[in-house]
């Protein structure tokens, strides 16, 4: 251990310089320093050692001893650690490399993993860690510091954030294609109240909508309700003619377009809300975490199912 502590890298340099020039002389020239420099380095190597690491016969060429040989291959080694050690330095700097935590709303988990794609394909130096959870769990996520960014709805009042629309969130009421409401020409509220209503859980973003909604077009009129904890459980319960949903129009946009599910036509809706890029305002974004900001904000609505639907 006294050995590896006396090392110094110039010592190194020095030595893999005279052994590969073959002449003090041209490794100090190359080096930028005197030649008694390097002498000075290499005679500091043969005491640690104790003894001689370069040999050489008359006026001829320096050359490795095997003790010599043994220290420049663990060099060359180092050496090649410690450039790629550089290299992610480097990358880290200039926000090319890193891990990213991404939080998103559960809603959001259906184009969520394209921009993860996309980023991996335009940053493989960027480790994106996909956090999903409901409304509750991202702020909860905030608070704790445990995100970089979130992709979410409305923003929260706490923890303060800075915030970036990014796109259009529609909401649309559904129901099976085969049900009354999906074909009928005229719908009043009264009807839409008579319906089950499908709901997400406490704490998520689609229910505190979906019941402010339905509080103003039933100016408190009690309805039927049933929760359920996915969006995906909610599908399939309308599809099945279990009840009828407001949900996000991102979470049924493939159904819609294959006619598995149809949308009732009510005023007030679609209710259209904005998708928000934020991050905490006491956490700069900066590194990996800025190179993913600036790439999703560049492209926006276009990680985001059309809107409004194309015919």
């Amino acid at each position: 251990m006294r050995r590896l502590a006396s090392l110094t890298l110039k010592q190194l340099r020095a030595l893999e310089a005279v052994e590969r020039t073959g002449s003090i002389s041209r490794a100090a020239e190359e080096l930028g320093l005197s030649a008694p420099a390097v002498h000075s380095q290499l005679k500091a190597l043969d005491t640690t050692f104790g003894c001689v690491l370069l040999t050489r016969e008359g006026a001829g060429k320096f050359t490795a001893t095997p003790e010599g040989a043994a220290l420049l291959q663990a060099w060359a080694s180092s050496e090649a650690s410690f450039r790629r050690a550089l290299q992610r330095i480097d990358a880290l700097q200039k926000g090319m490399a890193g891990s990213v935590v991404l939080g998103v709303v559960s809603t959001g988990k259906y184009f969520a993993p394209g921009i993860v794609a996309r980023l991996r394909k335009a940053c493989p130096g960027i480790e994106i860690v996909l956090e999903v959870g409901n409304r509750d769990a991202i702020v909860a996520a905030l608070h704790d510091r445990a995100l970089d960014l979130a992709i979410m709805g409305r923003p929260p009042r706490e923890p303060a954030v800075e915030a970036l629309s990014i796109g259009d969130h529609p909401h649309v009421l559904i129901a099976s294609p085969d049900h009354p409401l999906a074909t009928a020409a005229t719908i009043t509220p009264e009807d839409v109240l008579e319906e089950t209503i499908l709901m997400r859980e406490p704490g998520s973003g689609t229910r505190i909508l979906a019941t402010r909604f339905l509080d103003r077009i039933g100016e408190g009129k009690p309805y039927a309700r049933s929760e359920m904890n996915s969006n995906e459980t909610i599908k399939q319960a309308v599809i099945a003619g279990l009840g009828i949903a407001l949900i996000s129009y991102h979470t049924v946009a493939e159904e819609l377009r294959s006619g598995r599910l149809a949308t009732i036509d009510l005023p007030g809706l679609p209710i259209v809300r904005h998708w928000f890029l934020l991050h905490r305002a006491d956490m700069p974004v900066t590194g990996a975490a800025r190179t993913v900001w600036d790439f999703i904000a560049a492209e926006r609505a276009g990680f985001l199912p059309s809107w409004p639907p194309s015919a």
